[in-house]
Parts: C-alpha cells; sequence; structure tokens
C-alpha cells in the first residue's frame, strides 16, 4: 500500500491560519511609528480649521445660489 501523508481537518487547518494572521498581526504592528502627543494635537487643529473653511466655502455658495434661485423665482413669479 502506498504510504499517504494524511492531511489535517478543515478546522485545524483555519485554526493554523488563524494563528499565523494574529502572529503577522502582531509583527506589522510593532512596525508602526505612532504619533506623539504634539503631532495629534497640530493634526487635529489642521482638520478642525479645514473643515470649517469647506463649511465656510459650502455656506457662501449655498446663500448665493439661494439668492440666484429666489430671484429668478422673482421674476418669472
Amino acid at each position: 500500500m502506498a504510504d499517504k501523508k494524511k492531511e489535517p481537518n478543515f478546522f485545524v487547518r483555519a485554526g493554523r491560519r488563524i494563528a499565523r494572521w494574529f502572529r503577522e498581526m502582531r509583527s506589522e504592528l510593532k512596525k508602526v511609528v505612532w504619533p506623539t502627543p504634539s503631532q495629534i494635537t497640530n493634526n487635529s487643529w489642521v482638520v478642525i480649521v479645514s473643515v470649517l473653511a469647506v463649511g465656510l466655502v459650502i455656506a457662501g455658495l449655498d446663500f448665493v445660489m439661494q439668492t440666484v434661485v429666489n430671484a429668478l423665482a422673482g421674476i418669472t413669479g
């Protein structure tokens, strides 16, 4: 009889894949360079100022468009 190497069942293979995934994830997390608290503060201010600036631009465009639509409605109405 031919001697075959028996392959582990599905659950064993899945368990090994999950364990390998966690090992690789842990290895990758060790490579991450985490920002300092001052970098976090600076980046947060950049985001806040950017959001406010975009919000003001959108509000300005909304006001202009509303004025144009009201003027056109007044002309035709």
